[in-house]
Formats: structure tokens, C-alpha cells, sequence
């Protein structure tokens, strides 16, 4: 048994971390806007777009791929539906490294290897070199995402979240745009190769620059590293580091403050412990049914418009990209709405809406490209909005100790979705028709709506009080 005079002396060191925590994620909260917390979200946000750009890359190769080495449809999915096994694997990786190493070491990682294989994909030379390249960057890609969302979200201060945390999250869609634009233009023009070297070589870039950025100052405090948290802390009140470094009088008032975030160690299994598995249940549900849809589409739509419409390859690239262009427009005006409107009530009107154009879409027959132009960009553009605010939503109802991990798990199943997805998609396309696809996906984001409903609404709290 601890001696008194030792318990006393623990109790002591307990209460000041507990003081000194609490007053830190205060001095957070209470921080001036400045170009610092700006700089971290263009930086990481960067890592996003080439993210995205990666991730969709495959698309905008695949009609020539497909003409070139005489895919079948069902090898056009597989390759499509490889990087989401790959993404499902970095997820945990990634999001484990996170907890126990860093936000900023996992991240940089990542990117790394997300970039690297991007130019690996140029010297594949058929099928299956370009199916391993496919998994392995698929590693970094999953590995990056909800990372940076963790690191994001926890840069954030309650008021005025949401608009802070989507402003940084449009990068993602501004990326897939970029992936549909660049495509458009090289791959016709230089052929499918470049649009992996458009990803590799500035990706490489990125992932230096994301290698420089201060670690995030809530998972400092959670490891009880307090000297390095106060340091970043002092940044992000002046926006400049070597003025931030002065000394400054230290906060004594901490009455009424929310308890300090847990230092104890992380549980892959606290996600499902009982405060917590409603929440996970919720957010598992609408990861699934909205990346089923959006990634189905999204990696689809270029193959159908030359394929099934008979389109030119420039006409069905300039086609598909355009969903991305109306993702970016409603991700834009989420992000001044998000904090009056609120979380549930947006990610369940984009479900419905999303659900209703797909299924009109289905039921006249989809007999015409003009129909799927129309009803498809616009049906991507509303869930895509939803998926950006999913982004934005999950590290919200975790706390530090196991936000990235608890995001990490949520976009497992965007990868689950999105593997099964077009491999489905070809199945229907090969023996039902294309308007059983659309159906389908109406169906999916029917259940999405319902699972809305279930969602907490978190706008203008604080992290610590939505998730203890």
C-alpha cells in the first residue's frame, strides 16, 4: 500500500496536471484569430487535396486502361475497389500511430506513401502491378484522412467550428474537382500516366511541408506533456513563433471548467463501450450509406458516360468532373451554414435529397447521358456536402484520447462501402441495367436519412464537453 505522505504527494501532482490541462484547452479556446491556425489548416488541407486527387486518380485512367488491356468490367472494379482495401488498412495503422506517436508523424507518413506509389502506378505495366500499386497507396490514402481531421478538429475552438473545420474540408471535394479537370486535360493528351505523376511529384512536396507543422496542442496535453503544449499554445495566441515564446501571466481561474482529457491509455474497444456505442452505431451507419453512393458514383461515372452512353473520353471526363464541381459549391455553403443550421439537420436533408434525385433518376429509366449529367452531378453534389460534414462531425463526439481512433474505425467503413461499391456497380451495370444502379443508391441513402435522426448536435460546444 502507498504510503500517506506518497499518496498525498501524487494527489498533489494530480490536481496541478488537472489544473494546468484545463487552463491550456482555456487558453485555446479564448485565442485570438491569426494566420497560425490558418497556415496549419492550408498545410494540411494541401495533404487533403492530394488526398483526394490520389484517391480518384484511377477514374480518370480507367476508360484508357480498360480500352488498352481489355479490362472487363469486373477487373475495372476490382482495380477501383483495391485502394479501398488498401484505405481500410491505413485507417487502422494510421490512426493507431496517431494516438500513440503523434498526429503530425502519422500524417507525414502517410502522404509519403501515398505519393511515392502514385508514381509507382506509372511503371505498371498491365493488371496486376497496377493492382498492388492500387493497395499499397490505398494504405497511405486511408491513413491520411482521418488523421488529419483529428488534428484539424482539435486546432478548432467551439464557436464558429463548423466554418472553421469545412473551410479546411472543401479542400478534399476541390481536389476530386482537380483530379476530374487535370484528367480531362492530360490523359487525352499525354496519356493515363500522367495524371499519377499530377499526384506523386507534388505530393512529395507536401508531405515535407506537413513534416514542419506543430504538433497538435490537445494530444500534448492528453500525454501529459504540458512544457510542449504550453509552447504551441503561446503560437497560437500571437500567430507567430519566436514572439510567441515571451512569457505570459498564467491562467489561475479554472472554476467551472470542463474536466481535462484523460491521459490513460487508449482502448480500441472504448468506441463500443456503453456512453459511446450509440454515437459509433450512428456514425458507422451514415459513413457507410453516404461513401456507398458517393464512391460508387464518383469512380463509376467516367466509365458510364463512355461506355453505356457512348461518349467521347474527353466528353465523359469533362462530364464526370463536373460532380465534383457541384460538391465544392454546396461544401462552400455548408461551411457559413453548418453553425446555425447544425449538424443533424444538414447531413439529413442532404440523405433525402440526395435519395430523391437518384431515385427519379432510376424509375424514368436513366435512358439518356443529358438525364444522368443532370441528376447525378446534382444528387453527388448534395451527399457529397453530407460527407464533408461527416468529416467534421466524427472527431467531434470523441475525446482527444481516442478521437483519431474513433474516426479512423468511422472511416473503415467508408472504405468497406466504397470497396463493395463499384464492384456492385459493375455487377448491376453487367446484368441489370443502369437504372437498377440508381435505385440501389436511392435505397442506401434512404437508410441514411433514418440514420440521421439518431445523431447529437454539437455546434458551438466545446470538444470536451461533447465527448468527456
Amino acid at each position: 500500500m502507498m504510503p500517506s505522505k506518497e499518496r498525498e504527494t501524487a494527489g498533489q501532482a494530480g490536481t496541478d496536471a488537472a489544473h494546468r490541462s484545463a487552463a491550456l484547452l482555456a487558453r485555446m479556446e479564448e485565442a485570438p484569430a491569426t494566420l497560425w491556425r490558418a497556415k496549419c489548416r492550408v498545410v494540411m488541407g494541401s495533404a487533403t487535396f492530394f488526398d483526394a486527387f490520389s484517391a480518384l486518380s484511377l477514374a480518370f485512367a480507367l476508360p484508357v486502361l480498360t480500352s488498352l488491356w481489355h479490362l472487363s468490367s469486373r477487373q475495372a472494379g476490382l482495380l477501383i475497389s483495391i485502394a479501398y482495401v488498401g484505405q481500410l488498412l491505413g485507417a487502422f495503422l494510421f490512426t493507431w500511430i496517431a494516438e500513440k506517436f503523434g498526429r503530425i508523424p502519422s500524417g507525414t507518413i502517410a502522404v509519403a506513401i501515398m505519393a511515392v506509389m502514385s508514381l509507382g502506378c506509372c511503371f505498371a505495366n498491365g493488371f496486376t502491378p497496377l493492382l498492388v500499386c492500387r493497395l499499397v497507396q490505398g494504405i497511405g490514402i486511408g491513413g491520411e484522412m482521418p488523421v488529419a481531421a483529428a488534428y484539424i478538429s482539435e486546432l478548432s475552438q467551439a464557436r464558429g467550428r463548423g466554418r472553421f473545420f469545412l473551410l479546411y474540408e472543401i479542400i478534399f471535394p476541390v481536389g476530386l474537382m482537380a483530379a476530374g479537370q487535370v484528367g480531362a486535360l492530360l490523359v487525352p493528351a499525354f496519356g493515363w500516366k500522367a495524371i499519377f505523376v499530377a499526384a506523386g511529384i507534388p505530393g512529395l512536396i507536401v508531405a515535407l511541408l506537413l513534416a514542419n507543422l506543430p504538433e497538435s496542442p490537445r494530444w500534448l496535453i492528453s500525454k501529459g506533456r504540458f512544457d510542449e503544449a504550453e509552447a504551441i499554445v503561446r503560437q497560437m495566441e500571437t500567430g507567430d513563433g519566436a514572439r510567441g515564446l515571451r512569457s505570459r501571466a498564467p491562467v489561475t481561474d479554472v472554476a467551472g471548467l470542463d474536466a481535462p482529457p484523460s491521459a490513460g491509455q487508449t482502448r480500441w474497444s472504448e468506441p463500443l463501450s456503453p456512453f459511446y456505442r450509440k454515437r459509433t452505431l450512428i456514425v458507422w451507419s451514415l459513413w457507410a450509406c453516404a461513401y456507398f453512393v458517393a464512391n460508387g458514383l464518383n469512380n463509376w461515372m467516367p466509365s458510364l458516360y463512355t461506355s453505356v452512353y457512348h461518349l467521347g473520353l474527353r466528353q465523359s471526363l469533362r462530364a464526370a468532373s463536373m460532380t465534383n464541381v457541384s460538391q465544392v459549391v454546396l461544401v462552400l455553403i455548408s461551411a457559413f451554414t453548418i453553425d446555425r443550421i447544425g449538424r443533424r439537420i444538414w447531413t439529413g436533408a442532404c440523405f433525402v435529397g440526395c435519395g430523391v434525385l437518384l431515385a427519379i433518376l432510376g424509375i424514368t429509366g436513366a435512358h439518356t447521358a443529358l438525364a444522368v449529367m443532370i441528376f447525378g452531378t446534382l444528387s453527388y453534389g448534395v451527399l457529397g456536402s453530407a460527407n464533408a460534414v461527416l468529416y467534421l462531425y466524427t472527431p467531434e463526439v470523441y475525446p482527444t484520447r481516442m478521437r483519431a481512433i474513433g474516426t479512423g474505425l468511422a472511416t473503415a467503413w467508408l472504405r468497406i462501402a466504397s470497396a463493395t461499391g463499384p464492384i456492385l456497380v459493375g455487377l448491376m451495370v453487367d446484368h441489370g441495367g443502369i437504372a437498377t444502379v440508381f435505385l440501389v443508391f436511392a435505397g442506401v441513402s434512404a437508410l441514411g436519412a433514418l440514420a440521421s435522426i439518431g445523431m447529437i448536435e454539437t455546434r458551438h460546444k466545446r470538444l470536451e464537453t461533447i465527448a468527456p
